[in-house]
């Protein structure tokens, strides 16, 4: 992130506090309940800000999905050119996905509301493009190639985020994610 300009970086963080803000009001309140204006206001930022970034509540709420895929594409970037891709895709997809084990609130409260998981299922296929193209870029597959390569990752990961949610059990979502991986010929014994 250091090669972004100042006026980047700050519609990022803004987009991010907006992103929080809407969250964080629909755990508390259900996202029914949830009003542009309160989130402004929370976020510290005017209704118009809001929209210049958000087009609605349930695109607020899940936005967090949709900005993972500039994040893995760009912790795949910065792996070492070494790496085998497959090491290093799995290492840029647990780095931006299990640093910590995901709030089980709020996968809860997305996958019981069909607005929110229509506008996750949108965000989860907005990660695919940008993954893609860092896969392209680092190993000079073909764009169907790295394509396909993206979405079984993207596709692996929300299995396993699903999994991992009906576990319950205490098993860290890392040790799911990884071997949701592996499944797809992904890390360790591929």
């Amino acid at each position: 992130m250091d090669d972004l300009d100042l006026r980047t970086r700050n519609r990022l963080a803004t987009r991010a506090a907006i992103s929080a803000a809407a969250l964080r009001l629909a755990l508390e309140n259900g996202p029914e309940n949830v009003r542009v204006a309160q989130i402004a206001e929370l976020a510290g930022v005017s209704p118009r800000t809001y929209n210049n970034h958000f087009s609605s509540r349930e695109e607020a709420i899940c936005a967090v999905a949709a900005d993972r895929g500039e994040q893995v594409a760009a912790a795949l970037r910065a792996r070492p050119g070494d790496e085998p891709l497959h090491e290093a895709l799995v290492a840029a997809v647990v780095e931006v996905y299990a640093a910590a084990d995901p709030d089980r609130s709020i996968i809860r409260m997305i996958a019981s509301n069909p607005s929110l998981r229509g506008e996750y299922l949108k965000a989860m296929a907005e990660i695919e493009p940008p993954l893609a193209a860092a896969i392209g870029e680092r190993s000079g597959a073909d764009e169907l190639s790295a394509a396909v390569l993206a979405a079984s990752a993207v596709g692996a990961t929300a299995a396993a985020t699903g999994y991992w949610l009906r576990l319950d059990d205490g098993t860290p979502y890392e040790t799911v994610l990884r071997e949701a991986l592996r499944q797809i010929g992904l890390g360790a014994d591929s």
